[in-house]
């Protein structure tokens, strides 16, 4: 059997960290099976539906590096396939119309709940007569289709993460709808349920990988396959993402969708690095730094957890981290370029190339995210800087002004400054000056910096004689 997964996203938001782990999962599970990965967007809801966010989910998979082998297809174009099918159950007696009133419907659950029962459909116009679907017409209700469920039905499969799941036809809230309303003989809008099963079918779907907030879906679905006579597909329901508390991950614990992360400066391999681990883990369970490729050839069902996976921000911090660590200087470059135009920072992204990366190299192994190199860059791209407190006091500690005056009496600003020369300027000025080490290494770095903490300061010495504004610097100070 080859097999065939699909990723069906409803593009009524952008595309949610759920969504993409759904994704990375059926990703995987295709790649290490040799199988196909098709895309499906599933915009059958017209009002909630917009193509901004179709983009947006197009562009976070691509982001991703999840790459689909069919598709996109969107189901918008497809509800002819739907009609027929749904014409199908009615022509075999497995579907009916149902003409209930909104105001009828809250009347029986109202009725339900008082008498401590679970709300559903009581499927009151499961068998009406011709004259009784004349008279609803004529009054000008516009039916339901509902689909037949029969209560005593046990439904039940062997699921690949949670093993063997049962359900009854009773919990499942009486007959479904199956397609909205619509006058006399025509067929509604087909509902999600419908259309699901109508598409796999169509698509030759052989594995359905989805959140385990599907379970009561599927057992609906089940029932559809069945009544369309065709081969159901094996199902795998995979945790939820928690939040700290364990409830599952929402809006309310702040960014959620794929863009917000990437915005806040994650990279794309650390972000499907971490979504692979949540929920799945490695044969060897030490590993956690690992390609989707690397993941997909060790992929397998047996090693996801049926409990939810609550998602952990100083852990996806630091995978990031250390992808951003192994990156190559011009890689990194490229990616902190868009922060630093962002932020406003001049400069030229072709003839200050060199420079950008002798600045990534220098800052790149103390960045967590991409984003904070708009806050470790700043000083480097500004012709002054300001002193926090530590390096205001600092600079007034005694000798500190002395120092600084024979560094700039020994620099030559109009030649290129190099580590070896700035170590040589220093060395001298120690011998010179007969001051500690210590106070000309911290009164340097406070004069140039504005603090006496950072990256290594004879590069960052180096890199801001390069732009000329280590003079500038150093005659605010002395000139004060």
């Amino acid at each position: 059997m080859s097999v065939r997964v699909r990723l069906a996203p409803s593009p009524t938001g952008n595309l949610h960290i759920g969504t993409a782990r759904t994704a990375v999962f059926n990703w995987l599970f295709a790649r290490n099976q040799g199988g196909k990965f098709i895309l499906r967007i599933e915009d059958t809801d017209i009002e909630r539906s917009r193509p901004e966010y179709t983009q947006n989910i197009i562009d976070g998979l691509q982001w991703l590096g999840l790459d689909w082998d069919e598709g996109p297809f969107f189901q918008s174009k497809r509800l002819e396939l739907y009609k027929k099918a749904i014409q199908s159950l009615l022509d075999k007696g497995l579907a009916y119309r149902c003409y209930c009133t909104s105001e009828e419907l809250e009347q029986m659950r109202e009725a339900q709940k008082a008498k401590g029962q679970a709300p559903r459909y009581d499927n009151r116009h499961r068998n009406l007569t011709p004259s009784q679907q004349a008279e609803f017409e004529a009054e000008g209700r516009q039916p339901v289709i509902r689909f037949k469920i029969d209560d005593a039905r046990e439904i039940a499969w062997n699921d690949s993460v949670r093993g063997r799941v049962v359900w009854k036809g009773n919990d499942l809230g009486g007959d479904m709808v199956v397609a909205r309303a619509s006058s006399g003989t025509e067929v509604g809008q087909p509902l999600y349920n419908l259309a699901v099963v109508a598409d796999d079918i169509d698509m030759g779907i052989t594995h359905v990988i989805r959140g385990e907030d599907h379970i009561a879906n599927t057992a609906k679905q089940i029932l559809l396959y069945e009544a369309f006579e065709a081969k159901v597909p094996e199902f795998a329901h995979t945790p939820l993402i928690l939040n700290q508390d364990g409830r599952k991950l929402s809006k309310r614990d702040g960014v959620t969708s794929i863009s917000d992360f990437q915005q806040m400066g994650f990279t794309a391999p650390a972000l499907a690095n971490y979504m692979s681990l949540l929920g799945w883990t490695p044969p060897d369970s030490t590993q956690e730094i690992f390609s989707l490729n690397e993941a997909a050839k060790q992929f397998s069902f047996e090693r996801v957890n049926k409990a939810g996976a609550k998602f952990d921000w100083d852990k996806l911090d630091w995978l990031n981290s250390q992808y951003i660590h192994n990156m190559p200087a011009g890689e990194l470059t490229d990616l902190l370029i868009p922060y630093w135009q962002e932020a406003g920072y001049e400069f030229d992204p072709e003839s200050d190339r060199p420079w950008l990366e002798q600045l990534t190299a220098l800052i790149g192994p103390s960045l967590t995210r991409l984003k904070d190199a708009i806050v470790e860059a700043k000083l480097f791209f500004s012709p002054t800087v300001e002193a926090d407190e530590d390096a205001k006091a600092q600079l007034q500690q005694e000798g500190a002004l002395t120092v600084l005056q024979a560094i700039y009496d020994k620099v030559d600003f109009d030649q290129a400054l190099t580590a070896d020369s700035a170590q040589e300027v220093i060395k001298a000025v120690t011998k010179e000056t007969k001051l500690k080490k210590g106070l000309i290494m911290r009164s340097l770095r406070a004069a140039l910096t504005g603090a006496v903490h950072g990256p290594d300061l004879t590069e960052s010495w180096v890199l801001l004689h390069q732009k000329g504004v280590d003079r500038v610097r150093f005659e605010k100070i002395l000139n004060s």
